[in-house]
């Protein structure tokens, strides 16, 4: 039995629940194809069993707890993430382990995070800095607690991290004199990576990963039976996998993929870079699925060849491309059949409109409903609470909280 939402809510909510996409919510909406976002789940899992390395998808990219167990229950180890925010929140809703990829900088944070390794999380953050460990170090001293570091290996002109190996010496003295830590392994993020021949770089860059964790174990600094490597966002994954899926660092260490924007791929920036993954493996089998769409109405037609739609910079990416127009649905006529429209153009856009170049003499009248891709999810999930889960059909399955 269906029951109205009364009073205020969060836009992409339905009006009633269970309810069906176009008829039931006030657009726009984001939304998530169900089978799209099943089989991107299970490929992305399957690709790190293959390669003898364990999942921790980035979190960030979507921020639903809805979404992080649905990783979890696939088969990740744990979920990656950007902050101690982002990492209690993560906790708050389930979730047992946590690598966040920063260094954990400022005492509210660390308060935050002791808190819940308190409670009984499983966290790991990362090093680069002599004065962070020490201040690491005699927080949870005082709070009695043992924080889990992995010393973290940048690049030059990149982001975070150590560039050189006298970084790295310096700071493995400086976590040993400090009680409350646990030097773990080894982490590094690859997406720095440009210019010049950038495969050859990033393969060099997780040869240099994995050749740092080894260095560290055979001194007797690291504190676990097996130790981290990790790294990986979601372009160059099959290179760091590639250079993880070695024998020696299955048996002994825990290698550790952490791509995020898999789980509902793109239209446009991450489907190229699966392009290039399929050029560089061409045995590879299946490919991820663009499963994130926003749902807009066409909201006037003021002039030919232009359509204004009600959509805008306030609800979905539009770097590094401007929102992809994909399909046509006619509210007027429901059994006309959704209309391929990805030749149109999306031309300018703004707070709450999106200007779309149409053919002169299309089709289309204000209220028809326009979906539309994304170029780099992360820039689509931060604009919205409410992201609706449909099927095939358009009927919601389910509504997934968000918590940026």
């Amino acid at each position: 039995m269906s029951e109205r939402v009364q009073g205020a809510m969060e836009k992409g909510t339905p009006l009633v629940h269970p309810g069906h996409l176009l008829r039931d919510v006030p657009l726009p909406a984001a939304v998530v194809f169900e089978a799209p976002l099943a089989y991107n789940l299970a490929w992305m899992q399957r690709f790190a069993d293959d390669h003898g390395a364990k999942l921790a998808p980035h979190g960030k990219t979507t921020m639903a707890p809805a979404l992080f167990k649905r990783q979890i229950e696939a088969g990740a180890w744990g979920i990656t993430l950007a902050t101690a925010v982002q990492s209690v929140t993560a906790h708050a809703h389930g979730i047992g382990r946590v690598l966040m990829v920063n260094q954990l900088v400022g005492h509210p944070n660390m308060t935050l995070v002791a808190d819940a390794i308190a409670r009984g999380l499983e966290y790991y953050c990362v090093v680069d800095s002599v004065d962070n460990v020490r201040d690491l170090g005699a927080f949870f001293a005082e709070r009695g607690l043992t924080l889990n570091v992995l010393i973290e290996l940048g690049v030059d002109g990149g982001r975070c991290g150590c560039r050189t190996a006298s970084q790295v010496d310096a700071l493995v003295a400086a976590i040993g004199e400090e009680s409350a830590l646990a030097l773990v392994g080894v982490e590094g993020y690859e997406g720095m990576i440009a210019g010049g021949d950038e495969v050859a770089s990033v393969r060099a860059y997780g040869e240099r990963l994995v050749e740092t964790v080894r260095m560290l174990q055979a001194s007797g600094v690291l504190k676990c039976e097996a130790p981290l490597v990790t790294a990986s966002g979601s372009k160059w994954f099959d290179l760091i996998a590639e250079a993880f899926d070695q024998a020696e660092l299955r048996e002994h260490y825990t290698p550790v993929l952490r791509p995020g924007c898999y789980v509902v791929h793109d239209h446009k920036l991450y489907a190229g870079a699966m392009a290039n993954v399929k050029a560089r493996q061409p045995k590879l089998e299946g490919e991820l699925q663009p499963a994130l769409e926003v749902f807009a109405h066409v909201q006037s037609l003021p002039e030919p060849g232009l359509a204004i739609i009600a959509l805008g910079k306030r609800d979905i990416g539009h770097e590094p491309d401007l929102p992809l127009p994909l399909r046509l649905y006619s509210l007027h006529n429901e059994n006309v059949a959704p209309v391929d429209i990805s030749a149109w153009r999306t031309t300018h856009i703004m707070d709450q409109h999106v200007f779309l170049e149409i053919p002169e003499h299309a089709d289309i009248a204000v209220g028809d409903v326009i979906a539309f891709g994304t170029s780099h999810p992360c820039l689509t999930f931060d604009k919205w609470r409410r992201v609706l889960c449909v099927d095939e059909s358009l009927e919601v399955a389910e509504v997934m909280t968000t918590y940026f």
